[in-house]
């Protein structure tokens, strides 16, 4: 049984190589996440200090994926 990922938000603390993203998320817990991608997603351009929303592995909390950038007055 895998599981369905857990959603939760985070500010972008660094861009690494590779399309990669250190997220700090609650709890002080940072996680790395990658972008999504698909022939059928615009290119979405992260910067540090961008909130978004991160769909967190199901077996692994610590890697993940950005799904959205959330609006900044959040």
């Amino acid at each position: 049984m895998s599981g369905s990922p857990v959603e939760v938000e985070g500010t972008v603390l660094a861009v690494l190589p590779r399309a990669l993203y250190l997220v700090a998320i609650e709890g002080g817990r940072e996680v790395q996440a990658h972008a999504l991608s698909g022939p059928r997603v615009n290119f979405i351009r992260l910067i540090v200090g961008d909130r978004v929303m991160v769909a967190l592995a199901p077996k692994d909390h610590t890697r993940g994926r950005v799904i959205r950038r959330l609006p900044k007055g959040r």
